[in-house]
């Protein structure tokens, strides 16, 4: 009898704590803390490389449910790639005669990307995925050829090719003139939430700044010195990186000018090795707050290496009042990270202290759906 009068007040006891934490005075509810940031920066990036998503209205439609459905709230929609755009661009058109890459012809898809997007109460970026790449693997294509001296050079006077991709010298200022043309073009004429630079936007592969401008350059600041034979000498990389610096605050402040709401971002690759290997000093730009956010392409094949590679971002990251997103891996080539992959490093994430990423690339959403329907984003 004891017993059964010792089980009923436990389950009084019980009952009395539950309602305690689940309603406030006057018995409301009290809403769970939530298992996430719902302002974080939930994104996927949207290619034209091994993918249809913008192929025509009805890929782009169920791309952005598809997105939505997974927990994704930011759309990142290339805009130039390979001396080509998405939309139709006076600016490419007066370089070099082509308004639009050619499968896009007589349609706007950054336009339908937007509509669409914003329809489905998503936040849409324009992607300049090449930056100041000029092509890949064409001997500097189109944009070379309209303008040879816009080429990076090397010490022997070659075009600067680095994993196949051609460039162009971002320290020139009809380059940098070129480029920040292109972002305030997209920002004028349309209703877009943010713009983003990338691994090549800014950047200089280590080998260029050998041209005959940016050495004159150095030589005027440098008491007539010539630039360092060697490519990776500290005070080089150095003078070279400032030089791209400057063009992330002066973009900043031209697309600002037109739109101050505009979200600017720039995925750039992981430091250090971006400024290493590229001139990306990501850490000044996020210290002086001339970007909104930063996402670090921190692609890995393994939990190990991923996780190496947050903490590495997260020990370069300073100023809180820019927040950082990694870039996530989610599909390049035959690849695509399992669901179990995929909880391992967004838990990761978690840990760190990080509440958003943006994954690479859109068709690996689809791959693993069951994935985001059953985990993404509620992870703690």
């Amino acid at each position: 009898m004891r017993f059964a009068a010792l089980l009923v007040l436990l389950g009084l006891l019980a009952l009395a704590s539950c309602k305690k934490k689940s309603t406030t005075g006057g018995g409301t509810p009290t809403p769970p803390t939530p298992a996430w940031d719902p302002n974080a920066i939930r994104g996927a990036w949207i290619t034209t490389t091994a993918s249809t998503a913008l192929d025509n209205r009805d890929n782009i439609r169920q791309m952005v449910n598809t997105c939505k459905a997974a927990g994704i709230n930011h759309l990142f929609v290339v805009v130039y790639n390979n001396a080509r755009t998405t939309y139709p661009s006076n600016v490419m058109n007066n370089l070099i005669g082509k308004p639009i890459l050619e499968r896009f012809a007589g349609r706007d898809p950054l336009q339908e990307c937007i509509e669409e997007g914003h329809a489905a109460g998503l936040k849409v970026h324009a992607w300049f995925e090449y930056g100041f790449s000029s092509s890949y693997s064409a001997g500097g294509g189109s944009i070379v050829a309209a303008k040879p001296h816009w080429a990076a050079r090397d010490l022997a006077g070659n075009l600067v090719v680095k994993n196949g991709f051609d460039w162009l010298n971002g320290i020139h200022p009809e380059v940098q003139q070129f480029m920040i043309d292109l972002f305030k073009e997209v920002v004028t004429n349309y209703a877009i939430d943010g713009v983003q630079g990338d691994d090549r936007l800014p950047a200089l592969p280590n080998t260029g700044g050998y041209d005959a401008f940016t050495v004159n350059l150095y030589k005027s600041e440098n008491n007539g010195a010539n630039p360092p034979t060697t490519a990776t000498d500290t005070s080089w990389l150095r003078w070279r990186a400032r030089k791209l610096n400057s063009f992330v605050k002066r973009l900043r402040t031209e697309i600002k000018s037109i739109k101050s709401t505009i979200q600017f971002t720039i995925s750039p690759s992981p430091h250090p090795f971006g400024y290493n290997e590229y001139l990306q000093d990501w850490p000044t730009w996020v210290d002086s707050t001339w970007i909104d956010a930063i996402l670090p392409q921190c692609y890995r094949y393994d939990i190990s290496g991923y996780t190496a590679v947050v903490q590495q971002q997260k020990a370069a990251h300073r100023n809180p009042a820019v927040p950082l997103y990694p870039g996530v891996l989610l599909r390049s080539g035959t690849y695509t990270a399992s669901a179990s992959m995929l909880s391992q490093m967004i838990q990761t994430n978690r840990n760190n202290g990080f509440k958003g990423e943006s994954f690479f690339f859109y068709e690996g959403i689809k791959d693993v759906s069951s994935w985001f329907a059953g985990q993404y984003p509620f992870i703690k």
